[in-house]
């Protein structure tokens, strides 16, 4: 049929023909009628009756498949988008009803099974939704399907469709993360058991029967065969989530005891069939195997103690055991050549691989649940931690004994750590991904024999330290020779030995190992010992963090050698190995540039170069974080060698691409370097300044991969500008404004880089005051405390540097800012309410909205633009509000002392002691009638700076010799927070004599000592008075 949608989406109303038409189209091949398809669906969406149409085309199975399997699609989308309550436009419940009435009926009919896989995904969600308290009955319905199906004769595909329905809805609900849903489905676990048991069981018995005595409905077992391993997929997952405790349930122990006895019955018809059975048979059989060995290392991983109180469970264990040690028989080899047999099975790991897998795994979670058991938050009754001791008595009494323990050590070590035909294979073939796979960085070893054999091996040499020692060095001494050249049993024993470091430390000579076998094996190039030095490489990288003593300027040197592309043996996996191994012989505390100094040069470049060399993202960045340790454990001496560094990198960067990865850890060794050269980092300017501008720029497509790492870059290049180069990094000033919005992810460190460009660049700083200060009063209204204080910091030393650098017209021009951007009136509101809050008193008295250190940080603004300019700060309390100034400044002066009290830092209480003592000097009433509080003041504040036995008579604040302050390498940042130290009455004048010189003003001006003995000091408490006099300051 040929459609297309001429009309607007909307002008198409829905029906069935119109929703068959559109369907059409979009399961077209024409781009154009799907697109417009498509859209005309999305349209459909939110209008009453399109999701059950949807369901009415899928049961029509008259209707080409194309449309069909795109109407359950559409279906099974819609139901998380609009089958909730709360979603808005939400399907009605009559339509609700009408789709969960039809679901599973049509659902077990359906004849094409990824029409029938669609349609049971769709049921699941709406059960997870659903059940049980819309849809009660939902379980009772799929279990009465299942009874149904299962009974009548004469249709198998019924009971394989009703078997995918009730998969699907038990795997939706058992990885359901909301509890109520998991405990729904512990509700019903019981009643879809005992039919599905039922199930499984009479299928098992009809297709074991068929293919090992015959007969004559050969479809009928392949029909069975299948059914059974839907079963047994939904048994596996149901015992799992469906009991909190499956070893208290009777019927759980029986499946139980029914599935141990077909693991048995399968495994010999999997291995001894293979000459009978057909590959498709063969395959379901192992299937079989497979769901039955995941249910078992689920239950013991999820179930500890359940699993160890099942019945058969050590028996089982032990049976795993005899399959672990028959196929370590012929896991390993002894050759380097691959042979055919070994090449077949490199496509996919055979059954016994893969049994012998979960074997090592369910004997891992046994050690573990006995030495490490999962410690848990949830409330446990007696009977939980009964079964729980019970379960690790079993274990030690019944499976882990001492010497069941030293078979298994040494199994692993000489059957499982040995390589293999295809390591080998993908050795030469897929280096690099057989490295990282080799590694184990993430879960990967849960999926590889000989990485599962080694955590196996390390728990056990941890947990069976005394008996497990001696056998293990035995093995290691008759290996460790330098005429032993069997490199795979040697790198077996190595393995071992370097696994168990920590273990055999005081137990094994290493040095003398290292002195007199590694260095020479690490030389030998025979064929082969490729295999060894990469295993040198990791046994050095194990050995060297926990032994003290070693040589490690033999070490350093081996490593050099090791690196050394030109050597044939060092293929890329030995240089890669040592590489990331190379960070583990740096990291530790010991690690000095003076022995390490002689190989640096060479073993960067072989680094650098091998970074460049290789191909996968994770092994670029494993080599790149050995890079930036050697940096950063380096510090200063890393600068004979950061020209050598720096110059590899913007090759490195254009060869990332968006690699953004790589790109993080780019800048990341950029920033060690900085830290590390300090001021002679300023020859790197010209590249880091482009590199940070093109990394934060808002219109960046970098930016939002590379933002938080340039910033620490940027800061860092900040801290470490010398004075003569502050000019490289003012272009990038307005970049940083950006970043001081509410709520950004950067605010902290665009207001650490704000307040240092204010010492770099105070001039440029002022110049961008009218940009920068709208961010700063949302900030000051929204922000969190640790913000504003960074707000009101950075103000106070824009004030200090606008009166240095400008004088009064810089004030003045500060000023006029401050109050046209409303940030002085927000400081005014603040303390204002905080007055208003602390007139009340009793039951009715109001809590102070302003943080308290908050308001000290406004009244340092305040007392910084008072003792800048006092005729100024007096301007701008009549600017900042229409009201009489008067009143004003009455009830600031009371907030102001009333607060002094909570003011602890020494330099800040000082501050505001020196601005209220200039505003004494004006003689004016508004400030003497609070002579008292400030003869208070001015006696606390002296004591507390002259207390000191050793400082009476000089102020303990005031720098004596302000040229000390100066050092060598001075940055441009510690100069500029120098000259404003130096220039800051807070250390540059005495506190005894400016509180002096100016009561002397403030005498003058109110009129004489007589008259301010007669009109003030009579006001004056009398002790207040005679602790003041004790100062000596008048």
């Amino acid at each position: 049929m040929n459609f297309s949608i001429e009309v607007p989406g909307e002008a198409i109303p829905l029906s069935m023909q119109n929703l068959y038409q559109t369907l059409t189209a979009a399961s077209s091949t024409n781009p154009q009628q799907i697109k417009a398809g498509t859209q005309q669906l999305q349209n459909w969406e939110r209008q009453p009756g399109y999701y059950s149409s949807l369901q009415s085309l899928f049961i029509d199975t008259a209707l080409p498949v194309p449309v069909r399997y795109l109407s359950i699609i559409q279906l099974k989308n819609g139901i998380d988008k609009y089958w909730r309550k709360t979603a808005n436009n939400a399907i009605k419940k009559d339509e609700k009803d009408l789709i969960r009435g039809r679901c599973i009926d049509c659902g077990t009919k359906e004849p094409d099974i990824r029409l029938a896989l669609q349609n049971a995904l769709m049921i699941a969600k709406v059960i997870r939704y659903e059940y049980p308290l819309e849809w009660p009955d939902a379980m009772s319905m799929l279990v009465g399907n299942l009874r149904h199906t299962y009974e009548a004769i004469g249709n198998p595909m019924a009971l394989t469709r009703a078997l995918l329905i009730l998969l699907q809805v038990i795997k939706e609900l058992s990885t359901a993360r909301i509890q109520r849903t998991r405990a729904s489905l512990q509700t019903a676990a019981l009643e879809v058991l005992q039919v599905l048991g039922k199930v499984y069981v009479e299928k098992v018995q009809t297709w074991t029967n068929f293919f090992r005595h015959g007969g004559d409905d050969e479809r009928g077992a392949i029909d069975s065969i299948e059914q059974s391993l839907l079963a047994l997929r939904i048994l596996r997952r149901l015992l799992i989530a469906g009991w909190d405790f499956p070893n208290r349930s009777p019927e759980v122990q029986s499946v139980w005891n029914v599935l141990i006895h077909h693991f048995k019955d399968m495994l010999t018809l999997a291995t001894d069939g293979s000459s009978y059975l057909y590959a498709n048979i063969q395959s379901l059989v192992e299937k079989h195997l497979r769901q039955i060995a995941k249910l078992h290392q689920n239950i013991a991983k999820e179930h500890p103690a359940g699993f160890v109180l099942l019945p058969e469970s050590i028996a089982l264990v032990l049976a795993y055991w005899s399959l672990v040690t028959k196929f370590g028989e012929t896991f390993g080899s002894q050759t380097a050549v691959a042979t055919a047999a070994y090449e077949d099975d490199h496509q996919s790991v055979s059954i016994m691989e893969y049994l012998s897998l979960k074997g090592l795994l369910l004997l891992r979670a046994c050690v573990r649940m006995v030495f490490y058991p999962a410690q848990t938050f949830k409330y446990q009754q007696a009977q939980d931690k009964e079964e729980k001791a019970c379960s690790r008595d079993l274990i030690k009494e019944g499976l882990l004994t001492k010497d069941f323990a030293q078979v298994v050590m040494q199994t692993l070590v000489t059957r499982y750590f040995v390589f293999r035909p295809r390591d080998l294979q993908d050795w030469q073939e897929q280096p690099e991904e057989w490295e990282r796979r080799e590694e184990g960085e993430d879960d990967a070893w849960e999926f590889s024999l000989r990485s599962c054999a080694e955590k196996l091996f390390l728990d056990l040499m941890l947990n069976f330290k005394e008996q497990l020692k001696e056998p293990l060095v035995s093995v290691f001494v008759d290996v460790a020779n330098t005429q032993n050249n069997d490199v795979f049993l040697k790198d077996s024993a190595y393995g071992a030995i370097g696994l168990a470091a920590s273990v055999l430390e005081d137990q094994i000579d290493f040095d003398t190992f290292l002195n007199r076998t590694l260095a020479h094996e690490v030389q030998v190039n025979m064929t082969g010992y490729n295999i060894l030095r990469r295993r040198i490489a990791i046994v050095l990288g194990q050995w060297l963090p926990v032994k003290d003593g070693l040589n490690r300027p033999l070490i350093y040197e081996m490593f050099q050698h090791m690196l050394d592309k030109e050597d044939p043996l060092n293929d890329l996996i030995v240089r890669i190995t040592a590489g990331r191994q190379l960070r583990n012989i740096i990291l530790p505390f010991e690690f000095t540039m003076k022995t390490f100094r002689p190989y640096c040069a060479t073993i960067i470049s072989r680094l650098m170069a091998l970074i460049e060399e290789v191909e996968m993202s994770e092994t670029k960045l494993a080599l790149l974080n050995t890079l930036i340790t050697l940096v950063q454990s380096a510090e200063e001496e890393i600068a004979p060698f950061a020209d050598q560094i720096i110059a590899f990198l913007p090759s490195l960067w254009e060869q990332a691409g968006n690699e953004f990865l790589i790109k993080q850890s780019i800048l990341g060794i950029i920033s060690s370097l900085i830290s590390a050269m300090r001021s002679n980092a300023q020859k790197y300017h010209s590249l880091v300044v482009p590199l940070i501008e093109s990394s934060v720029k808002v219109d960046s497509d970098t930016r939002v991969y590379l933002l938080e790492d340039a910033m620490d870059l940027w800061a860092i290049v900040l801290q470490r500008t010398p004075p003569a180069a502050v000019s490289d990094v003012i272009p990038l000033i307005p970049y940083l404004f950006p970043m001081l919005e509410v709520g950004s992810d950067t605010l902290r460190k665009a207001l650490e880089m704000t307040e240092i460009y204010v010492y770099l660049a105070p001039f440029h700083m002022l110049a961008s005051i009218n940009v920068v200060l709208p961010f700063f009063v949302g900030l000051l209204k929204g922000a969190k405390r640790e913000a504003t204080g960074s707000v009101l910091s950075i103000v106070e030393l824009l004030i200090r540097s606008a009166g240095e650098i400008g004088g009064n017209d810089a004030l003045t021009n500060l000023t006029s800012q401050l109050l046209e951007h409303n940030f002085l009136q927000t400081i005014f509101s603040g303390l204002h309410d905080a007055y208003e809050a602390h007139q009340s008193i009793g039951a009715a008295r109001d809590s102070a909205s302003l943080d308290v250190l908050v308001e000290t940080d406004y009244l340092s603004i305040l007392s910084r633009m008072v003792l800048a300019s006092l005729s100024m700060f007096v301007d701008m309390i009549k600017a900042v509000n229409t009201g009489d100034f008067d009143s004003i400044v009455k009830w600031l002066l009371c907030e102001w002392f009333r607060h002094l009290d909570n003011i602890s830092h020494p330099e800040k209480k000082k501050l505001n002691c020196l601005a209220l003592t200039a505003l004494s000097q004006t003689g004016q009433l508004w400030i003497l009638e609070h002579l008292q509080e400030l003869m208070t003041t001015w006696t606390e504040t002296v004591l507390e700076l002259y207390n000191d036995e050793d400082d009476q008579g000089h102020d303990c604040l005031v720098y004596m010799d302000a040229s000390a302050l100066k050092s060598a390498d001075e940055t441009a940042e510690q100069e500029g927070q120098r000259k404003l130290i130096v220039a800051d009455p807070v250390h540059r004048s005495d506190l005894k004599t400016f509180i002096r010189e100016h009561l002397h003003h403030a005498v003058a001006n109110a009129g004489g000592n007589e008259v301010f003995q007669t009109e003030w000091v009579v006001n004056v408490d009398q002790d207040v008075l005679r602790g003041f006099g004790k100062l000596g300051i008048v």
